[in-house]
């Protein structure tokens, strides 16, 4: 493969230029040459590539037409007769993620190479499979140029279609794919050392990463539901107006009780939702559509749960990491339980 590289990078609304939430069903589109973070990226690739076009589309929209906005953002990517699709960065933003994920498995699928960069805990990671290179990134646009070149370094190879190594050489998180190399030394011999650095406080990395995962046991069913004292939980973002205790819109690690004793419903302006993930014009004007309390006040007066418990917990999840969240849901578990609460239900966001 001879003279530059042909690079076409797939943004997001916002990053696009084209607006915020209020653009998020923007249509997928294409552009000519380098566009925001592009210009960024045009200069990290130099002399070895070039940014000939954008293409861009509305979280919002993809997330609910995935496959079909996938389709159409490689039939456009394809007229720029690319080498190479960088998707993102996504950071920890989920949707842009998820879609960033979609065009990389939808490129590869055309024969196209592909890479995208992403915090580990935004969902597009694992959306993205084994098949997807993702380089990393921070949580947020701060860290927009470390993550460019990350992904400029491993996705140049790809297009000039490299073999590469593994995870910790190449600088791309694990894909769960491991392959078989030879060692100087026989297992038992690494296994000793690996033991004896081990007891002696000394650095060590071990060759098989096992995943720790949550191991969650379920309560008893409740006994009897028309007696029990149900609470609505949410982690909508859904606040006073003026947000009285701060919540930040992403990477939020608060939460905060709030009261809706004596009402039947909750009209426009009861609370409101600073979510920085979703449009959230319709919950503002109805917090019912997050918070449900119609209808459970309905299940109250029909004698299906006993009691609904008149404070709600509250945080906004948009980005939150794992660590906030966890100490979060056993702060409400145990203020709860002090409640007399036998339930929670989280509605969904």
């Amino acid at each position: 493969m001879s003279g530059k590289l042909r690079v076409v990078h797939y943004l997001n609304q916002f990053f696009a230029g084209v607006g915020g939430e209020e653009k998020s069903d923007h249509p997928v589109s294409a552009q000519a040459g380098p566009v925001g973070p592009g210009l960024l990226l045009n200069k990290i690739l130099g002399a070895d590539a070039e940014v000939v076009g954008t293409v861009f589309a509305g979280d919002g929209l993809f997330a609910e037409n995935e496959e079909a906005c996938a389709a159409e953002a490689i039939s456009l990517i394809k007229e720029f007769s690319p080498d190479l699709i960088l998707a993102g960065p996504a950071f920890n933003t989920g949707r842009f993620g998820l879609a960033c994920a979609a065009v990389c498995r939808a490129a590869l699928e055309a024969k196209i190479s592909a890479i995208t960069a992403m915090h580990p805990e935004n969902p597009g990671f694992s959306a993205a499979g084994a098949s997807v290179y993702t380089a990393p990134a921070a949580e947020s646009a701060a860290g927009m140029e470390e993550a460019l070149e990350a992904a400029v370094r491993i996705g140049l190879k790809l297009a000039r279609g490299a073999v590469l190594g593994n995870a910790a050489d190449e600088g791309y998180f694990p894909r769960g794919i491991r392959y078989n190399e030879f060692a100087e030394l026989p297992t038992s011999r690494r296994a000793v050392d690996l033991l004896l650095k081990k007891i002696k406080g000394e650095p060590y990395e071990t060759e098989l990463e096992v995943p720790i995962l949550d191991d969650v046991t379920p309560p008893e069913p409740i006994a009897d539901l028309k007696k029990a004292r149900i609470a609505i939980v949410s982690e909508g973002g859904m606040v006073p107006p003026g947000n009285p205790d701060r919540f930040a819109g992403a990477r939020n690690d608060a939460w905060a009780t709030y009261s809706f004793e004596g009402k039947d419903a909750l009209p426009g302006g009861t609370f409101i939702s600073i979510h920085g993930g979703f449009n959230t014009l319709f919950v503002n004007d109805e917090p019912d559509r997050m918070l449900a309390v119609d209808a459970f006040r309905q299940m109250e007066g029909a004698g299906e749960i006993g009691e609904l418990h008149n404070d709600f917990l509250s945080t906004c999840g948009n980005g939150g990491a794992f660590a906030d969240m966890d100490d979060i849901g056993r702060a409400w578990a145990a203020k709860l339980k002090t409640a007399g609460v036998e339930g929670a239900v989280l509605p969904a966001t």
